[in-house]
């Protein structure tokens, strides 16, 4: 009985002590909580003949092969990313290259099936088959409601950014063309052309409302490796404005990377996929993929947003001599039987990238392994 009683007697004295020690200590509430997600971006789809008739296969189009050995590297990203350059439309109104370009719709089911759900739709092809066109792809497009496409509408109801979100992050993509190739449109909507006042407008719309907002950019000089001073005033611009990520297309070729502030400026991400000219050093068959995390963390009521991450991979579009077997190839998987030059080449893009800052990571994606 007496051991129970200095049990008991021990017992409440340890409370009584432990409430003293605590009763004073507050909890940090201050515990930050972070989400991610990942970025990938990739540059313009042009879809030649040449490539749309190396796709057929008994009357439809198989894409998908075309982009096997990309599998790898876009597998696990939440966000994709790319510029569809030519019009999709349905077998019924044919298909074309250029001036005109015209593609099968079975290109973006594949994309879509890859997962891109960024895609841009304003450029300079954008009006290449008139009202008939905007219509074509409009319906294709709003036939995936989980994909955000900006840049080109079919009525002024759904001109108006939209807001996405995943896992927590809210998103937005914005996109601008500086050139129709002398098309008119009979509205504003058709095609979003670049001018300061309207992209200012439409920023201040979504800017407080959305954790992240990109801004596609069909600018430039084709062929040219180098920004024009009309891109670096727009990126300034567009910095001023509190955009997080500037994405170039529209000279088929690779420009620089740099950061404006906070901004992240991807110049010209080049060619996604095309059969343009092996010549010049391959430099319209060298795009560019780009992949970064978007991170967002909350401490009480406050809302931090970073791109971290930052990882760059050059693509190489590969074709046989005669137009066949297209591939869209990552530079860490090709070597002298699939380009002979490979070695020089990426050193030369690689310093394209990195002009305006050395610090930037090229190759430097990590294979995912597909489950």
């Amino acid at each position: 009985m007496k051991k129970i009683f200095i049990l008991m007697l021990c017992f409440f004295l340890c409370s009584c002590s432990l409430k003293d020690v605590f009763k004073n200590v507050t909890i940090d509430e201050d515990i930050p909580e972070s989400t991610k997600l990942t970025l990938t971006m990739v540059g313009d789809a042009l879809v030649s003949p040449n490539i749309y008739k190396d796709a057929y296969e008994k009357e439809h189009y198989n894409f998908r092969k075309m982009f096997e050995p990309l599998i790898s590297e876009v597998y696990g990203s939440d966000l994709l990313f790319y510029n569809q350059e030519t019009v999709l439309m349905d077998q019924k109104m044919g298909f074309s290259g250029y001036p005109l370009f015209t593609t099968p719709q079975d290109f973006g089911m594949t994309m879509v099936n890859l997962g891109f759900n960024l895609v841009s739709r304003a450029n300079n092809h954008t009006l290449d088959r008139g009202e008939a066109g905007i219509f074509a792809a409009c319906n294709f497009w709003n036939s995936f409601p989980s994909v955000l496409t900006a840049g080109s509408v079919c009525t002024r109801e759904e001109s108006d950014p939209k807001i996405m979100e995943m896992s927590g992050i809210t998103y937005t993509l914005l996109s601008y063309t500086t050139s129709t190739n002398g098309l008119e449109s009979p509205n504003d909507y058709y095609v979003n052309l670049y001018t300061e006042e309207k992209v200012k407008k439409d920023i201040e719309k979504i800017r407080d409302k959305t954790d992240f907002l990109f801004v596609s950019m069909h600018w430039g000089e084709e062929y040219r490796n180098t920004p024009t001073d009309e891109q670096r005033a727009i990126a300034e611009y567009l910095a001023s404005l509190g955009v997080d990520i500037v994405i170039g297309t529209h000279p088929h070729v690779i420009e620089p990377i740099e950061w404006i502030g906070d901004t992240l400026v991807i110049y010209s991400l080049g060619n996604l996929i095309s059969s343009q000219s092996t010549k010049d050093e391959y430099e319209r068959r060298i795009g560019l993929l780009v992949d970064v995390d978007l991170v967002k963390t909350v401490v009480n009521d406050r809302i931090d947003v970073d791109l971290m991450n930052l990882k760059t991979e050059l693509l190489y579009t590969y074709s046989t001599p005669d137009n066949r077997n297209f591939s869209v190839i990552p530079f860490s998987k090709v070597d002298e039987t699939i380009l002979k030059e490979y070695r020089n080449l990426k050193i030369k893009y690689e310093s394209i990238v990195k002009y305006y800052d050395n610090t930037i990571e090229t190759n430097g994606m990590t294979e995912n392994v597909i489950p």
